[in-house]
Parts: C-alpha cells; structure tokens; sequence
C-alpha cells in the first residue's frame, strides 16, 4: 500500500531454481515463543472502545501508512500515522502498509455489539519465497524479520491477517454497511475504499457527503487525543527526561560549538545524538539557532556559527519509541552568563511564561494561557517605549483594533502535545482555541520575544536578541505539573545551569 518505487536495473541477483532452492534450506528453526501482550495494548484497546461508541454500525479503517521514497530505490525512516499509533499502541517504524479496521458487530438479535479490531499487515515470509531474499524494501534479508500474524495477535491483543485480504473485506457489504476512512493516511488505502463505494449507485452528492464524513471520522480521532491516559502521560515523562540530558549534553559541548564553526550543526548533531540514542530520534527538527537567527521562528537550517557573547535558542524534543515527543526550549547565553540587555530581555519572556503557567488549570480555556502570557508582554513593550505613541496595554490587546505587541511576538503561546509535536491539530478550532481544559490534557507553554537586528524601531542594544522559554505542562485534578520544570529557566538559574555543567 505504499509509493511505487524505482526498481533498480543495474543490481543482479541468482534467479535459477537450484539457487532459490539452495537460499531457502539450512537456516535454524524459527521460534515459536511469541511476544508478550504490549504495556499499551489495554490502553490502545480503551480507545478504540471510544471511538465504536462514537460510530456504531459503521466500519472504520485507520492505515499506519506506506513508505515514501526519499532518492531513488531509498526510503525515510517510517512513521505510521498517529491516529494508526494512537489505536493500535504500535510506534517507532511499525508497521509500513498496515491498516487498522474496526469491523462493525452485532449480537444474536441483530443489535449493535461493539468492534472487533482487525489489523491487517504484511507479516514475515517464509523462507521459499522470493520476498525473503530478494525484496529489498520488504525482504527480511535487507531490513529484517517482520513480525507473524500470531505474533501481532499476542502482542497486540486484536485479530491479525494478511494485508493482501483487506480489498475484499474492505468492499464486503459496502452497500449496506457504512465506511470511513482517514483519507490523508495513504492514499492508496483512501482509494481501495472509494472503489469499494463506487460499487454503489452513486451521485455526487453522495460521495461529497461520505468525504464529509470521513474529515468528521479524522477529526474525532484527533480530538481523542486531547486528554492523555496514565500510559501516555508517562511517555511524556519519559520524553522529557531524555530531552532534559541532550540539553545538558548541548550545553557541555557549547565551548567545542564554538570552536569548531558551522556551531548551530555542532548543537543540532549532539542533541540528535541523544534523541537518537535514548528515543526513537528528534520529534521535529531541531531548531538551534545563536544570535539573529533566533528571530528567525523556524530556522531549521542550522548553518551558523556559533560566537562567544551569543543566546542560543535551542528548541528541540526527544520522541521515545511510542512516538510520543517533546517540546522543550531554552535560551542559553554561549559564554556562560546574559548581557544586561540579553537579560532584560529574557526575564521579561520569564515573567509572561510564568502568567501562562499559572493559567493551566481546569475549567480555564485553552486561549486564557495565551491571553495571561501575552498581556505581560505587552506590559513590558509598553513599558520600554516600543508600541506606538498612544497606544496603551489595553489598546494592543484589542484583537479588532490592536495586536502591536505581534511584531515582536508572532506565535501563539500554546499547542497540544502528545504523538505529535502539535497534537490534535485536526480538531475543530471551537474544541481547540476556546476548548476547556481537562486533567490529562498536555500543552506547551511557550511565550517569546525576537527583536530583529534590523528592526529600527527597537533601540540598538535589543537588535538581534531572541528569547524563548517553552516547557510542556499537564493538567492535573486541582491544577497543573510542569513536567519540564526541573530544567532550570530563570536567568540566574540558566547561569548556574551551565556553569555546573562546565564544572563536571
């Protein structure tokens, strides 16, 4: 179910039956022990229990996701799609073409009884087929064993079978059974089910409609995402721990970064290094970004260098192998302490993030977070002089009329966190922007302010300072956990940070 791939000419394999022959004996027995049943597989089961209530008698086809061609016969890393994960509890590169169907049921008077969860895949050939030795995309000999059908039955807790069986279970009844799909998964999936549909008489109405419901089906998948369970909210734990030690290991290589040039790569390379090695990689790239390029709020290129007297805005997150990541950014001064104007700076964005933190709570809205942030930033522009003559805090905070402060903070305050980096984003903006917040609930808190070095309306001494401080907080019973929080984030507390790093 993935992208058709250039099959390279110039390699040359044996094709003779002697050889296959030959390929297919002398190999040790498989075992027969098979996995145990996954930590998330309960938790993944619960979710999917929610989304059969939510769609009775319909049939529901979530795909992981196909391999994608990055040059030539070579591909990315997979990644299956996080609805794919979210239901199935299967992550880092697990498993390219599956698709996950909830299969409508019924019970002996005919009344709805529930899902079963049927994940179709392609699981591991034997040994006589010409997949083991030859695919170099699948074949066991090139990128390893896959898991068997009882393999993901004992792990999984769902029923297993062949990816090669799912057209015609896909298209059973399509007349009378009603079926959904998340479109933007694989597209080659998308269509297997619109051929199943176009076995009906239909209008085009009718197949708006059904896209319709489909965006509907993907929304509610997203919005499930919303609160976290005890698993996830560990995951999350877990992410920021490791976050926490490639930050440090970004900080003790700091003096090398500069040394060496092309510093921002030095940064990005050591912080991947410990994603990679205590995670499934960086949840997004990194963003590593000394002096101006700070103003810069996507600066993923990383070409710079590194010099002594520059902030470095390092933002940056560890996905662990459930693919549930991080999102942590911290401003370092590279020489080990802030400059007066480099610390003006930087306690104001403390102060605003303070704000928005104290703003998690539940029952406030996810849009208090951004307000409480962006008023203390308005206040300190204010009070430096920089919105125009007559404009009052109040006035800037006018979202008819105002927004002068924006100049100088572009982005919002917050995001969803979870599987993806900006989780939920697929929800309507009614359930996101103004949605309440509940325990378990995962969001960033992430105020800035970036003073481009050539913006003349801001005195010299701030030209080219950028600030941002993130850290990535859960909604608890009776208020908020700043997962993050251990990471040192006042300016004082920054320049202990590194110094008893250096001192190591």
């Amino acid at each position: 179910m993935s992208e058709e791939q250039h099959k390279p000419e110039h390699r040359s394999r044996p094709t003779s039956q002697a050889f296959r022959d030959f390929v297919a004996q002398g190999w040790a027995p498989r075992s027969e022990e098979r996995p145990q049943r996954a930590e998330a597989a309960a938790y993944a089961a619960a979710r999917r229990a929610e989304v059969s209530s939510a769609f009775p008698g319909e049939r529901l086809v979530v795909p992981a996701g196909g391999l994608k061609v990055r040059s030539n016969d070579t591909d990315y890393v997979f990644r299956p799609h996080s609805a794919f994960a979210h239901l199935t509890g299967l992550g880092a590169d697990r498993e390219p073409d599956a698709v996950l169907v909830l299969e409508p049921q019924t019970d002996e008077d005919g009344d709805d009884a529930g899902h079963e969860a049927v994940l179709y895949f392609r699981p591991l050939a034997g040994r006589d087929t010409e997949e083991f030795f030859g695919d170099s995309r699948y074949g066991e000999f090139w990128v390893g064993a896959r898991p068997t059908l009882e393999d993901a039955e004992a792990e999984l807790g769902v029923t297993a079978r062949h990816i090669d069986d799912l057209k015609d279970h896909v298209a059973k009844d399509a007349g009378s059974v009603s079926v959904r799909v998340v479109r933007e998964a694989d597209v080659d999936v998308r269509d297997v089910v619109d051929r199943a549909r176009a076995t009906e008489a239909r209008t085009d109405e009718r197949t708006e409609k059904q896209r319709e419901l489909d965006a509907e089906f993907a929304r509610q998948l997203s919005s499930l995402r919303f609160v976290k369970d005890e698993w996830e909210v560990q995951q999350m734990r877990d992410a920021v721990e490791a976050t926490s030690h490639g930050f440090e290991a970004v900080i003790a290589d700091l003096p090398e970064a500069i040394e060496r040039g092309r510093g921002e790569r030095w940064v990005e390379g050591v912080f991947g290094l410990y994603a990679r090695h205590e995670g499934n990689g960086v949840g997004y790239d990194s963003i590593c970004a000394a002096g101006d390029h700070a103003n810069t709020l996507h600066w993923i290129k990383n070409t710079g260098d590194i010099k002594p007297g520059d902030l470095l805005l390092l933002d940056a997150g560890v996905e662990v192998d459930s693919l549930y990541t991080a999102d942590i950014t911290r401003t370092l001064p590279v020489s080990g302490t802030f400059s007066e104007a480099q610390r003006k700076v930087y306690d104001a964005v403390y102060a605003a993030q303070e704000a928005g933190i104290a703003a998690v709570r539940p029952g406030a809205t996810f849009s208090d977070v951004h307000a409480a942030a962006i008023r203390v930033i308005a206040e300190h522009l204010y009070e430096w002089g920089l919105l125009p003559d007559g404009v009052s805090v109040e006035d800037t905070l006018d979202t008819e009329k105002g927004q002068y402060h924006r100049r100088w903070m572009v982005h919002g305050t917050s995001h969803h966190l979870g599987l993806d980096v900006h989780d939920c984003a697929a929800a309507r903006r009614e359930e996101y922007m103004e949605g309440e917040l509940r325990p378990g609930m995962v969001l960033t808190v992430e105020p800035g302010l970036y003073f481009k070095a050539d913006d003349e309306l801001v005195p010299q001494e701030l030209r080219g300072i950028g600030v941002r401080i993130e850290d990535d907080v859960v909604v608890t019973e009776d208020g908020r956990e700043n997962l993050s929080g251990f990471m040192p984030r006042s300016a004082d507390d920054v320049e202990a940070w590194i110094k008893g790093v250096w001192s190591r």
